[in-house]
């Protein structure tokens, strides 16, 4: 190997100073979500919540939940964070999951299982099954199709921004493996109507999959709260699965996810068992083999130190964050809220009826300036929040600055269109 090879690579190695002091280094691009300015992606809990992850990474830095027979406490940590999930949405007895890496992996073993089952018990093979989601359900499902050999049948929403169930069930078929809800869906904070959703599936013997990745830990808090929150759980008959993230407003550290199916017998079409190798028997629960003890030890330890309490009272200020952002937003001349979001999912759009139209996208750049970083959806144009309790103090600082944007933007417009959630180079 010569000289020009070690470019990456150093070839006697970093003291450990240097090589943390370098990683420092590298954060200084990096959005400040420490400070409030971030709506979405990072889920602040506060310091004790940070303490208790912190600590429990450590004690499971190192750890594989590959096999929880090496690792037992992984196996009981995986029961019990499934279990504590369970009771949030009323699962009934018999109700089983899995840890996963994230929502995407979460929502991938819903698909599959509803087409492992569909093969199994409807004759549906590889290539033939179809996926009936809203055109508001989550990207993650489109993957999975690609992934699984499957046909996408997307739909329109409702100008309240719900599914609309009537297109769904002209969509609807005996190749129909899966239709999907979404509790809240990501793009404009809306609940779907599950029960009716469900009603579908069950009509051609297809899973009903609820995505409540980001609902899965405010709504049940919002319900304890008082707050009228549509059916969506395992209350509703037919539905067959769940997915729900709790590093997400679980406030748990990436990543960790939960796949909920309301039965084991549900459940067992998602596990992959193979012996016909010199290994031995192998079985994989979900799409990982090798699975970090770290987010699963950490999400364990942030639910028990936070607990129904806890919970209840991070959500109370979610919904104080989002009502006040929501109603400045209203106040702000040139920008609205785009449907009835009654959570913690905001996105603001231009007001077609005050000219000059505010382009949204220059709006975010402008925010952006200041320290404020949305996602950009499309269409129609808007600015994407997601609201938690990582902005507590924030919002006021924030509607400050979008009344001054909103003013600094008029008759301007974004040379950049793109509406990036995504890794790529």
């Amino acid at each position: 190997m010569n000289e020009t090879q070690h470019r990456f690579l150093a070839r006697g190695g970093r003291p450990v100073d240097d090589v943390l002091a370098e990683l420092e280094a590298k954060r200084a691009g990096d959005v400040r979500w420490q400070d409030g300015q971030v709506f979405g992606m990072i889920y602040n809990g506060g310091p004790s919540v940070h303490e208790v992850a912190e600590r429990a990474a450590r004690l499971y830095l190192h750890e594989n939940a590959l096999n929880t027979k090496a690792f037992p406490s992984l196996g009981a940590i995986q029961s019990e964070c499934v279990g504590w999930t369970g009771e949030l949405l009323n699962a009934p007895a018999g109700a089983a999951g899995f840890l996963t890496s994230g929502g995407t992996e979460s929502i991938l073993c819903g698909v599959l299982a509803a087409r492992e089952r569909a093969e199994a018990e409807r004759g549906i093979h590889e290539g033939e099954g179809e996926i009936v989601l809203a055109e508001s359900a989550h990207a993650a499902f489109h993957k999975a199709a690609h992934l699984f050999g499957l046909k996408v049948r997307k739909t329109p929403v409702c100008e309240d921004w719900t599914a609309d169930v009537d297109a769904m069930a002209e969509q609807v078929g005996p190749k129909t493996v899966l239709v999907v809800g979404s509790a809240p869906q990501y793009p404009q904070g809306v609940v779907d109507p599950i029960p009716a959703i469900a009603e579908l599936a069950a009509s051609v013997g297809a899973n009903c999959h609820v995505d409540a990745c980001m609902g899965g830990f405010v709504l049940p808090f919002v319900e304890r709260l008082g707050r009228q929150v549509p059916p969506w759980d395992f209350r509703v008959e037919g539905v067959h699965s769940i997915s729900a993230d709790i590093h997400k407003l679980g406030y748990a550290p990436k990543g960790v996810s939960v796949i909920l199916h309301r039965s084991k017998a549900l459940r067992k079409f998602q596990t992959f068992i193979f012996d016909g190798w010199l290994g031995g028997f192998y079985a994989s629960p979900g799409l990982q083999g090798t699975r970090s003890g770290l987010p699963m030890a950490a999400a364990w330890a942030v639910i028990q130190h936070l607990g129904v309490d806890g919970y209840t009272e991070l959500t109370r200020q979610t919904l104080a964050n989002a009502d006040q952002l929501r109603a400045g937003i209203a106040a702000t001349d040139g920008v609205r809220v785009l449907g009835n979001g009654q959570y913690h999912l905001v996105a603001m759009a231009a007001d077609p009826a005050v000219t000059p139209e505010v382009d949204v996208f220059a709006l975010g750049d402008a925010l952006l300036e200041r320290g404020w970083f949305h996602d950009r959806q499309t269409p129609p144009d808007n600015l994407h929040s997601t609201v938690s309790n990582s902005n507590t103090g924030a919002i006021e600082r924030y509607l400050a600055d979008l009344r001054e944007c909103v003013a600094l933007v008029r008759n301007q417009r974004a040379d950049d269109r793109s509406t990036n959630y995504a890794t790529l180079e």
